[in-house]
């Protein structure tokens, strides 16, 4: 089956080349403004009051798909589907970023990460009870060592 995804707008940032841009919107406290299409802004209705949105959005200089490669915080390849590199089979992204204003047509947002206009998807309001249920619980696979203390360290 397949099927197309149209964009609803494209993302500003300070970002032209994938080498300047942050690793993860977690590692960025730069500002991008979202740019949504006339025909969306009524989508737009009430977003002003969340304080951090979810952007999903197409990796449009993405070069491959691979399915194993050494992601940015190791040397080891890794399963595509274990990392957030771009060169995946749909090439979909997501960021978590903080909403600083909405106005007309533009979101203002902070903690940007992608590429300067780069195509966007879609937007979903962030909201920690639905998103982060029993995060205490977590487990973050090869990650571990690079952000968790073992226990008993």
């Amino acid at each position: 089956m397949e099927f197309i995804i149209s964009p609803i707008g494209f993302i500003e940032s300070p970002f032209e080349d994938k080498d300047e841009s942050p690793i993860q919107p977690s590692f960025s406290d730069a500002f991008g403004t979202v740019i949504i299409d006339p025909e969306y802004v009524e989508g737009l209705t009430e977003l002003d009051g969340f304080s951090h949105i979810i952007l999903l959005y197409y990796f449009d200089r993405a070069s491959s798909i691979d399915l194993k490669v050494a992601p940015f915080l190791d040397d080891k390849p890794k399963g595509i589907f274990a990392i957030r590199h771009p060169n995946r089979p749909n090439k979909i992204g997501l960021s978590i970023v903080q909403l600083v204003k909405v106005e007309k047509n533009k979101l203002l947002v902070k903690g940007i990460d992608v590429l300067n206009g780069t195509p966007l998807i879609d937007i979903k309001p962030f909201v920690p009870e639905f998103d982060i249920k029993g995060i205490e619980n977590t487990k973050i696979g090869w990650l571990t060592n690079k952000f968790r203390k073992e226990e008993g360290e």
